[in-house]
């Protein structure tokens, strides 16, 4: 203040400093700073300073919820009736390795009476995308307005789609800049990123899945917790029940990466015949969601929930349901849904590879972002926004942890849209062995058990739940 009156107006100049010397901001200042962003008085490169001290300097609780309601504040959100009160739910993963969750738990949830509007991002990177792996299937669209998603999900119960122009455009704008600045993996960065987008989706209940390790964005198990608890901590301040699961992203998860192909493994699941890592992950992640809306008394009770629309064929209708409102035809959709005719609509790639195996002894690892990178360079997934994807080429795992090699017999399959050559496959073969690395014949091991991927509850706070799973 000025002669203990004049208020000195806000300047970005002073509070990309005041970040840089490691203050906190005011909510003011960050409304200015988000303000700033989406009226360009602010410039890209105070942008992209005001982001890396955020991620060099960090936030406290505070800051990331106000940063988080900044966003939310220039956004629109869905607008749901007043009769889905109570009962529309939501899921975030952080990113993972033949991850396809999310076509599964969806119907699966839908399937048990719930409301489940979900707006989902593409794949970067050596990530995979959920919308480029629904894309697979012909006519299918992921693009709508607020309006036609709420009628979507109104008339089947759940939908799978992109961001709208008008949901947090701020957040857009951000992750741009994000992406080309190096500050991708900021812990309070991504946890506004990722709540404002859930509380634009209107929630009573999320589960979120925060994986950590060599294939995901945070690289150990400190920064997965920290991350957990930032956007535990979020979702609390904006009144939405949160569960979080911490995962360890070593592994892949199911035996395919890559667009079709994951949509075939997700369709095998929906019969009540996926990997049992998938299953596993689907029922879980859907058991605390159903607890959460205390639709269940127990995990055991909403795991089994969860498995029988599975096996009785409720949730594969309520995905063939949800693909129909999103564009493909009656006759494509039936197909889609059902385990002997996907493989048959779905593009195919024109090459397959197999290699085999020159060792001989148990999978105890298999390094999930080798695999990705791989799949990615296959022409999966993108290096940058703007790069096109072949939905048909990808890898089959033929071998999954804890069951056995045997040399000379099959355990990759490469697709591609061209024939693999002779010094790529040995190439591969010197990134697979990465891959099923650690063969428990060095150690004379003979145990084909498979561990779970889920350990015990670490943390629990009502109504608040916090789990690691490995």
């Amino acid at each position: 203040m000025t002669n203990g009156s004049e208020v000195h107006p806000l300047n970005i100049v002073d509070i990309i400093k005041k970040k840089k010397n490691a203050g906190c901001l005011t909510a003011e200042e960050i409304d200015h700073f988000i303000q700033g962003t989406l009226d360009v008085s602010i410039t890209d490169a105070q942008i992209g300073a005001m982001l890396m001290a955020i991620c060099i300097n960090g936030m406290n609780n505070d800051e990331t919820a106000n940063l988080t309601k900044s966003m939310i504040k220039t956004s629109t959100s869905l607008k749901h009736p007043p009769s889905w009160k109570g009962s529309v739910v939501g899921k975030h993963s952080t990113g993972g390795v033949g991850d396809k969750t999310s076509l599964i738990l969806i119907p699966a949830i839908a399937a048990c009476g719930l409301k489940f509007p979900k707006i989902s991002g593409r794949g970067l990177g050596h990530t995979g995308g959920t919308l480029d792996k629904l894309e697979s299937i012909p006519g299918l669209r992921t693009s709508f307005s607020a309006e036609q998603i709420t009628d979507i999900v109104e008339r089947v119960g759940c939908c799978l789609v992109a961001q709208t122009d008008a949901l947090v455009p701020a957040d857009k704008l951000l992750y741009a800049i994000r992406d080309t600045t190096g500050t991708t993996e900021s812990i309070p960065l991504v946890a506004g990123s990722v709540m404002c987008k859930k509380a634009a989706e209107n929630l009573d209940s999320l589960v979120l899945e925060v994986t950590y390790g060599q294939a995901a964005l945070v690289k150990n198990e400190k920064d997965g917790l920290t991350l957990a608890k930032a956007m535990l901590d979020t979702g609390n301040s904006l009144g939405i029940k949160t569960v979080a699961v911490l995962t360890k992203m070593f592994n892949p998860i199911g035996r395919t990466i890559g667009n079709a192909l994951e949509v075939i493994e997700a369709v095998g699941c929906l019969a009540g015949n996926g990997p049992p890592d998938l299953e596993e992950a689907v029922c879980t992640l859907g058991s605390y969601l159903l607890l959460t809306m205390d639709k269940v008394t127990s995990f055991e009770e909403g795991r089994e929930v969860i498995k029988a629309t599975l096996e009785d064929g409720t949730a594969m209708e309520k995905f063939r349901q949800m693909i129909v409102a999103q564009g493909a035809t009656d006759e494509v959709a039936s197909r889609v849904a059902n385990i002997s005719t996907v493989s048959e609509v779905l593009p195919a790639a024109l090459h397959i590879t197999e290699l085999k195996s020159r060792v001989t002894g148990y999978v105890t690892e298999i390094d999930a972002y080798t695999c990705a990178c791989i799949s990615r360079n296959l022409g999966a997934g993108r290096q940058t926004p703007s790069d096109d994807i072949n939905h048909a080429v990808g890898l089959e795992l033929l071998v999954s942890i804890g069951t056995p090699l045997n040399e000379g017999k099959r355990d990759l399959e490469i697709r591609g849209s061209t024939s693999i050559s002779c010094v790529m496959q040995q190439e591969i073969y010197g990134l697979k062995f990465i891959m099923t690395a650690l063969i428990s014949r060095r150690l004379g091991c003979k145990s084909s058990q498979r561990p779970s991927r889920y350990q015990i509850l670490v943390l629990r706070r009502s109504p608040v739940l916090l789990l690691r799973r490995c």
